[in-house]
Order: C-alpha cells, then structure tokens, then sequence
C-alpha cells in the first residue's frame, strides 16, 4: 500500500493530510468537516507541571482546566467516525501534598457531556520513571489512557493489539521445561492421593505437549484442595472433576487475554525540546487496535510528534497541531526523519 492521501475514503480534498499545523487547537479543529477523523488520540499539558508557552496546563483550579479539556474534547466527538475512538492521556498532579486525581475527574466529565462511552482505562506503565526519591510516598510509574467511542459499533482489531507478546510467548515454548513446572511442584505438594497424583502428571504432561505443538495457546489448572471450586457451587464438569480426579484441566484455544497494560519505556528524542515526550510503541498499539490502514488520525496537542511519527511508520494518516512554533517544527522534522512502512518494506526485500 502506498502512504498517500488518495488512500482516504469519504473526506474533503482540502483536509491537512499529513501535515502539523501551529495554532490554537479550539480554532484549528473547527474548520475539520463531521466524522471525517478514525481515531484522535493525544495527551494534553498536564495540570500546573510544565509551562507549555501560554498554551493550557496554566490554570489556576482543577475545574478550569478540565472545562477546557472538555470544549476541545466536544469538538473531537463531533469530528470522529461513529465507528471511530478517542484516546486521552491525562496525567495527574499533587497540591498541597494531596493528589488531585485530575484523570478520572476530566474521564468522568466526559461522560457526563453524553457524546461517548468510556471503554477502557489503559494503564501505560513506565520500565525508567523519573528517579524521584519521595520520603512519604511512591514514584509514580503509570499513567492512564482513556479510551472512548461514540458507538458500540467502534472499529476494534483485538488480534493486533499488543502483538509483540505473540512473539515472547512463542520463544517462551521453546524451553518446555518450565513451562507447567509450578504446576509439578503443586501436585506433589497437594493431598491428592498417589494414584491421583500419577494421573495429573500423566496429564499435565501431555498438555504440556499440546502448548509446545501448537495445537492450544495456553492452558490453566486447578488442584483439589489447593484451587477453590468454580464461584457459585455448581455442579458442573469442572466441579465433578475437582472432585472425583482431584484436579481438571482449562484449555485456552485462540490468542492470549488481552490485559488492559501497555508496558514501555519513557521515550527521549535527541536534540528534541519538548519536556514530555510518551513513546511512539505507545501510540502504535492503539493504531493497531483502533484503525484500519490509511486511516486518518488527529492529535490536537502534537508535541514531540509521536503521533505522527506512529502513523508515519504504520500507513495511516495524521492531522497535528501545536501552538507552540518550535514543537511543531521539530516534530516536522522528526517525522521527515522517519521511513514510511511502504518504504521500510521495500528496503528489506
């Protein structure tokens, strides 16, 4: 596929595609047509941190500054798809030795203006966090990315999201010893009689074989008298077999359980002058998840340019402003630096 603005569908000729515009993101959004956006993703100054350079996060009171989320984020409801996503990271601030707990406030907020569903918290967790030594309280390491749709009907990809772990798992199987090994381990110890526990090794092995193959993904097991009964009390196939086997087995067919985590580390940009620059692998697994190929995306608060730098790499379109001249020029230029996927696709052949 090649990386064009004829690949979009059903949007205006005169769109800004592929393009970072400076100025005040209220006035700038207004001239996109109705449902013309996939997926706006983005992460707004956060409250009284930095000096963005007069733009928002310089409130004075908490309540300031989530309405001026909210009249952007009024806006972002009106350009998207119905079957289209937006995307808030929003991080949280300490006054007075008391945390604010701004994310949920402007998440609630949102969904109390009736223009979306909240589908999901997704908790960014930082590997390197900022070393701050706190003598009465933890260094924060996570972050929140508020998920919303219009519809129940939003574009959804589960295969792609987080696909990487497709690829640790796999090398995981390779080493077959020990894989199940805790489950060995709690057969011996349970009280499970010698006959009984000759059968849940016989088993376990050979589901084991079953991972290793291919033939399952994963699979689960519960002992008798290690492993509470299925909640409820009823009597059902796996309640009978903890019962008169001593142990049953859960086979897991199709992918891996999608949890709510993306894990990455904090990003750092050369000769970049943004102060809070969040990963571009971020970013990539919610294109993967929200939006097909040649999507169009908007990120009103552009920044280092991590949004358009993901689309950049994954074939879909973005739209970006800044109201800060230097952020935005350097985000054109981190952009210009960065291969198209058509592009890196055709270098590996």
């Amino acid at each position: 596929m090649q990386y064009t603005p004829e690949n979009l569908q059903n949007t205006d000729n005169s769109l800004p595609i592929d393009q970072i515009l400076c100025g005040d993101n209220i006035e700038l959004i207004q001239n996109l047509p109705d449902s013309s956006i996939q997926l706006v993703i983005t992460s707004p100054p956060y409250f009284q941190q930095r000096d963005y350079g007069g733009g928002m996060g310089n409130e004075t009171e908490v309540s300031e500054y989530i309405d001026k989320l909210l009249c952007l984020f009024r806006e972002c409801a009106r350009v998207v798809k119905d079957d289209g996503s937006i995307v808030f990271n929003v991080g949280d601030k300490y006054l007075d030795s008391n945390l604010l707990l701004v994310p949920y406030r402007f998440a609630l907020a949102a969904t109390e203006t009736g223009l979306v569903k909240l589908v999901n918290e997704i908790t960014w967790v930082k590997r390197n966090p900022t070393p701050r030594q706190f003598r009465r309280r933890l260094v924060s390491s996570t972050e929140p990315f508020f998920h919303f749709a219009k519809s129940d009907d939003y574009y959804y990809d589960l295969n792609a999201f987080l696909a990487q772990e497709r690829a640790s798992k796999q090398s995981n199987k390779k080493n077959g010893t020990k894989l199940g090994q805790r489950y060995f381990e709690l057969i011996a110890e349970s009280e499970l009689s010698k006959a009984e526990k000759i059968v849940a090794r016989k088993e376990l092995t050979e589901v084991i074989q079953e991972v290793l193959q291919g033939q399952i993904h994963d699979f689960r097991m519960k002992i008798r008298g290690i492993h509470a009964e299925p909640f409820g009390g009823q009597i059902g196939g796996r309640t009978l077999q903890l019962k008169n086997k001593g142990f049953t087995i859960i086979r897991m067919h199709g992918n891996k359980l999608k949890r709510d985590v993306i894990e990455t580390s904090v990003a750092a940009v050369k000769g970049n002058k943004h102060p809070a620059i969040y990963p571009v692998e971020v970013v990539e697994e919610f294109l993967h998840l929200l939006t097909p190929p040649a999507s169009l995306v908007l990120d009103p608060f552009m920044g280092s340019g991590s949004t358009a730098v993901a689309c950049k790499k994954l074939d879909r379109h973005y739209i970006g402003y800044d109201i800060n001249a230097e952020y935005c020029e350097d985000a054109r230029q981190r952009v210009s630096e960065t291969p198209s996927a058509s592009l890196r696709l055709f270098e590996k052949k």
